[in-house]
């Protein structure tokens, strides 16, 4: 009986010492005054004002806008931390001091500039998708003059016509002796040779024979060939004259 009388007074005394801690706590509370947080936003250089700045305590819920000179007045509380937005800007934080004890407190806000490279938009001037298919196939490609230059020189008729108007060169002057010289020798190594004449030849008649059953005489695609193949005289006046 005397230990349930114990435990009840040591319960009542525990429960008067947590109200007496409520108490000190709320008094304490009570006593913290508000301050009053002035200032002024600028930007990052301190020459340009930020107008209309927003200024927000995320703890109490509440903020306000600068004015139009960037100047603001707000309400705080000691260890507050306040943020500050503006349009272009970074957000700031600026906490207050825990151990401010005056009734007011300044600061200037700098901001600093929020700097983002978006990637790069071309406009074309073209109401539907077949004007722009339509333009793509009239477009001239940034090479197409020197593509021209290339075709316009490279053509066959006019390298034959600066072949034939270039001169020889040291090293075609030594092959056209050199040519001369060895067909000279092939001519004075057959001196003593009679030449043959296909006419006689038994085998080019049976060709000749053979070709005429088959009907080769009567295609055309070799006169064309023959039309096509350059003449053995051919000289360099003969391609002048031809090119002009």
């Amino acid at each position: 009986m005397l230990q349930k009388h114990t435990y009840s007074y040591f319960l009542v005394g525990v429960i008067f010492l947590l109200s007496l801690l409520n108490m000190a706590e709320s008094r304490a509370q009570g006593q913290v005054k508000s301050i009053m947080f002035t200032g002024r936003v600028v930007g990052v250089k301190g020459t340009q004002t930020l107008a209309k700045a927003y200024i927000f305590i995320p703890k109490a819920g509440r903020g306000t806008l600068a004015d139009e000179a960037g100047y603001f007045a707000l309400p705080v509380f000691p260890g507050d931390s306040v943020v500050f937005s503006y349009l272009g800007y970074q957000k700031q934080y600026h906490v207050v001091p825990k151990r401010h004890m005056e009734e007011s407190y300044s600061a200037i806000i700098l901001m600093k500039e929020d700097i983002k490279t978006l990637a790069e938009v071309k406009v074309y001037p073209y109401a539907t998708e077949e004007d722009f298919k339509k333009a793509f196939i009239a477009m001239k490609l940034p090479d197409e003059f020197e593509r021209e230059n290339l075709e316009r020189n490279t053509r066959q008729e006019l390298l034959m016509q600066m072949a034939a108007a270039t001169p020889m060169s040291a090293a075609s002057n030594y092959r056209s002796f050199m040519d001369q010289q060895i067909f000279g020798r092939e001519n004075a190594a057959n001196r003593s040779f009679s030449n043959t004449l296909p006419f006689l030849n038994p085998f080019a008649w049976a060709s000749f024979i053979k070709s005429v059953k088959n009907g080769d005489l009567k295609k055309k695609e070799y006169r064309d060939i023959l039309k096509q193949a350059p003449r053995e005289n051919i000289s360099r006046q003969d391609i002048l004259k031809k090119d002009n």
